[in-house]
């Protein structure tokens, strides 16, 4: 049974002979029931301070939680982020090389190229050069044919009197 300061302040006790002084006892009571009451209010307030301190604590712990899981959601995006990232790197990298090699091979098929073509223009030029000669060569073989005398040259003095007597001949023979 809860005692409550209105039943202490209510209580009455049997009268006796050489009791207690009624009036101290009843004074007694009444300094008790207030202190009583004190004490329940103090309870109460306090009780009612628990229950805000413990909403308070839930709270706190609700926040603690969900902070808890957002650092963990956090921290797993984080990973997924850098692994996503080191995939991406590591495709560009490759994609990098790959084109690097591409790049390389083409350079050289084009070295290949151009080595094959100065070979041949080293060819043609060769080719041209021995040509010229040749045309060169034929051409100082005619320059050195008009140099040397001709019969015309030689007996020139020869041809002359041929002419010349065959003409006077033609003219005797006409008359």
């Amino acid at each position: 049974m809860k005692i409550t300061p209105l039943d202490i302040r209510q209580k009455r006790f049997e009268t006796a002979l050489r009791g207690f002084s009624r009036r101290e006892v009843e004074a007694y009571l009444e300094l008790i029931a207030g202190e009583f009451e004190e004490v329940v209010k103090e309870n109460i307030a306090l009780k009612e301070e628990l229950k805000r301190t413990q909403l308070k604590l839930e709270q706190h712990q609700e926040r603690e939680r969900t902070l808890q899981e957002t650092m963990v959601t956090a921290q797993r995006i984080s990973e997924d982020l850098q692994s996503a990232a080191k995939k991406e790197a590591e495709i560009i990298i490759a994609d990098a090389e790959h084109q690097a090699e591409k790049i390389v091979h083409g350079a050289h098929q084009r070295l290949v190229q151009v080595v094959e073509d100065i070979n041949e223009l080293k060819r043609q030029r060769t080719q041209f050069e021995s040509q010229v000669r040749s045309v060169l060569d034929a051409h100082q073989k005619l320059l050195e044919t008009f140099k040397a005398p001709t019969f015309a040259d030689r007996d020139y003095a020869r041809v002359e009197d041929n002419v010349a007597y065959l003409s006077q001949k033609k003219a005797n023979g006409n008359e």
